[in-house]
């Protein structure tokens, strides 16, 4: 009797293309959706160690929700190294300027702070408006309204 845990090793993962679409969906539920398919916590296979996940796509990035006073009150903030280099800009501002650095910084802060992280978060792709890139993977829709 072979009692050995499995573990996945980087040549075995067989990845899979997801497209999410983000409108009206809150900013933190679809962050933590996509972080846990990023590192493949959705999966069987799942190992801490391995990259496993796969890929997603997230469309209409500007129309994220952002609830409560988030929008006036949460803000991000920016250091060049210099002395009065500190630049601050709010939640609302940020999805208006560039609304694909807002979930960018929203998914890659619930992915381990390591290399591991770095690489799962290079899986991510942000687009305002419904139209992508990447329709030669043939991603298949995630359906997120359940996990919400």
């Amino acid at each position: 009797m072979n009692k050995t845990t499995f573990m996945a090793k980087p040549g075995q993962v067989e990845r899979k293309w997801y497209v999410v679409d983000a409108t009206d969906v809150p900013l933190g539920r679809l962050s933590a959706v996509v972080a846990s398919v990023l590192r493949g916590k959705n999966k069987p296979t799942f190992t801490p160690h391995t990259d496993t996940g796969d890929f997603v796509i997230v469309i209409n990035a500007e129309k994220v929700k952002l609830t409560g006073k988030k929008a006036t009150d949460k803000i991000y903030y920016t250091h060049s190294m210099h002395p009065g280099g500190l630049k601050s800009i709010s939640a609302g501002e940020l999805r208006s300027k560039n609304a694909v650095r807002l979930i960018e910084k929203s998914v890659k802060g619930m992915l381990p702070h390591n290399t591991l992280g770095r690489a799962q978060g290079m899986k991510l792709k942000v687009f305002v408006g419904a139209e992508h890139t990447h329709a030669a993977q043939q991603p298949e829709v995630l359906d997120i309204s359940g996990l919400i």
